[in-house]
């Protein structure tokens, strides 16, 4: 059996430099995320509050916590202390709500906006049309304890290449026009998030320079 670290290395050989590896271990238990630390992974990915909160009570202190599901604004408060990013920001009212906990914590959590490019109602995000309208205004800018660092976004749970290349594109199209705003100039907005296990060489055709690995990496949930 393969094991997690392994994997990783396979993984990274394919990757461009600057490309970097989330590795998804929600579902997996710390033992497996103990070996892919060991292996020099530092950046894994966790969607279920509670299990991220029992996993970062055990595991390295260096290790950088990413959320990457859909976060309820009421379970913000129980990460906000040790997140390193939260990937899936998809409304103002969440942005806020990090915004107020960070601030209570005396922090500045990185976060990447969420952008709705898939066919599919069961996806959150910002539509790219009011994505773009809202980072055009100055609305953002009153939250002085987040700092929006890119976009994130998932594609359509498809086998048609040319749509899962086509949503990334126009996600990759939407970053680059957020870059060039003229009040965007001064912030670290340079994360490009999309890309999983079934799809991450097409994302990183098309931009992404942050790619959301779990099952290539740990096997189907263990529990």
């Amino acid at each position: 059996m393969i094991s997690p670290r392994e994997r990783i290395s396979e993984i990274k050989r394919t990757l461009p430099e600057g490309v970097r590896l989330v590795a998804v271990s929600k579902y997996h238990p710390a033992s497996m995320i103990q070996d892919a630390y060991n292996g020099g992974q530092r950046i894994f990915g966790e969607s279920h509050v509670q299990e991220l909160m029992q996993k970062q009570e055990v595991l390295p202190k260096d290790i950088e916590w990413h959320f990457i599901g859909h976060l309820q604004t009421n379970k913000v408060k129980y990460i906000a202390p040790f997140i390193s990013l939260i990937h899936a920001v998809d409304s103002e009212h969440l942005l806020k709500e990090i915004d107020k906990q960070a601030k209570k914590c005396g922090r500045v959590i990185p976060v990447l906006m969420q952008v709705h490019v898939a066919k599919e109602e069961t996806k959150f995000g910002f539509l790219s049309d009011e994505l773009l309208a809202f980072m055009q205004s100055n609305a953002w800018q009153q939250y002085e304890n987040v700092s929006i660092e890119g976009l994130m976004c998932m594609a359509t749970n498809t086998d048609d290449e040319a749509q899962i290349a086509s949503e990334f594109e126009q996600a990759h199209r939407l970053f680059e026009a957020i870059v060039k705003l003229p009040n965007c100039q001064n912030v670290k907005f340079r994360v490009c998030s999309w890309g999983m296990s079934d799809d991450y060489p097409i994302a990183v055709e098309h931009g992404s320079n942050m790619i959301r690995i779990g099952s290539l990496i740990f096997g189907e949930r263990i529990y």
